[in-house]
């Protein structure tokens, strides 16, 4: 017999919600196959079996698990306990003796426990809650539909400090709780220090239409500074390291960058891998997917997973430079603003440039300001004399 245990899926969430069984209980399952979709704060993800058995299914869907808990037995097939597993569920309780079924009515819909506390705090109609046509109703579903409507009145006055009976308060998602989580942690932790540069990018960015139409897929900027990027790895190893325990940082094999996509459904950093190896087009087209994904919030755990340095996008106008934070587990982030006009002069006369902000997030333990610097100016260069970006062809 072997226990399922619940995988550690990242570093930022102590418990999922598992969402859906792909096994029946009591079915033959293969050592690799994936049996159970868990959700977390920022993405779902099939866990597979880790051995072949019968499958005996310990929780029910829509629960809440933890890390390391036991959710399901792979029971070998000669097992004594395979039998009382079939006779459990001739008995009518696929779930087993020891599990609720989940809880539900005759609509059939699954409604996990953290989000039918949430509809009775705040009074929310079942009608509602049918009506976003869901099979499992999840916490981060009635938060959706808290957004649409203010809190109900008991709730507010629950909640209120006292005198404070006007207050309106707006319940953070599951995803926001988690992203502040990671900034409090980032402050709390990080010694943090920030430096940023203008970069001409008048022709990297005209060059980066032409590449569009030539590669046939979306080349801007972003793309532009991922590949960059990517490109210093061996000369600044220290930029990509995985800070250790003592005075060391674990050297990165390759150049995996995380860059931040905000399209209204909440921040997620999916990672472009190998960035420095790939080719433009490979890089225009992960980004284009993780933007697609990121409007159905179906970003998968291995997505988000094992970023070496961050990318941080603030592309809307007006923006003149951001400073992110630096994320647990790396040593920098780097943050990019939309190009803007920008008025210099051209020998005896005036012309209009390009301009864009680079800006660097560092842990001051681990890079200096004069390394800060350095690092910031070879992706100057590479993005102000692109003519390197010609040579790909995607």
């Amino acid at each position: 017999m072997t226990e399922f245990r619940v995988p550690k899926l990242n570093n930022n969430d102590t418990s999922y919600i598992l969402v859906e069984w792909l096994a029946e209980d009591g079915r033959a399952v293969r050592d690799g196959e994936p049996i159970v979709l868990l959700e977390t704060s920022k993405a779902t993800e099939e866990v597979e079996a880790p051995a072949d058995g019968v499958l005996r299914r310990l929780v029910a869907e829509g629960a809440e698990c933890e890390p390391g808990q036991v959710i399901a037995r792979l029971l070998g097939s000669v097992d004594e306990p395979v039998r009382k597993a079939a006779e459990e569920i001739a008995d009518g309780n696929p779930h087993g003796p020891d599990t609720p079924a989940p809880p539900g009515d005759a609509t059939g819909v699954v409604v996990t426990a953290p989000a039918r506390d949430l509809i009775e705090a705040h009074g929310i109609a079942m009608e509602r809650v049918y009506a976003l046509g869901r099979k499992v109703i999840r916490r981060s579903d009635v938060e959706e539909l808290l957004g649409e409507q203010a809190p109900s009145p008991a709730a507010v006055a629950d909640d209120a400090p006292a005198g404070d009976d006007d207050a309106r308060w707006i319940t953070l998602s599951r995803a926001q709780q988690r992203t502040a989580e990671v900034v409090e942690r980032s402050r709390r932790e990080i010694p943090a220090a920030f430096t940023a540069m203008n970069v001409d990018v008048t022709e990297v960015v005209s060059l980066a239409r032409d590449l569009t139409r030539r590669l046939r897929a979306l080349v801007g900027l972003p793309e532009m500074v991922v590949k960059a990027a990517g490109g210093l790895l061996d000369r600044f190893p220290m930029f990509f390291a995985e800070p250790g325990p003592g005075p060391r940082a674990r050297r990165a094999a390759t150049a995996d960058v995380g860059v931040t996509v905000d399209v209204g459904q909440g921040l997620f950093i999916p990672v472009v891998r190998d960035a420095g190896n790939r080719t433009l087009a490979e890089i225009a087209a992960d980004l284009a997917g993780f933007r697609t994904t990121a409007l159905t919030g179906s970003f998968r755990e291995r997505d988000l997973r094992g970023g070496a340095i961050t990318l941080t996008l603030h592309t809307h106008d007006g923006i003149v430079f951001a400073v992110p934070i630096v994320f647990p587990g790396q040593t920098c982030a780097l943050s990019l603003t939309a190009p803007r006009s920008e008025v210099v002069q051209d020998g005896s006369g005036f012309a209009v440039r390009k301009t864009a902000t680079l800006g660097l997030a560092y842990d001051h333990r681990y890079i200096n300001g004069r390394d800060a610097a350095e690092f910031l100016r070879e992706l100057r260069t590479a993005l102000e004399t692109p003519a390197r970006f010609l040579t790909e062809n995607g």
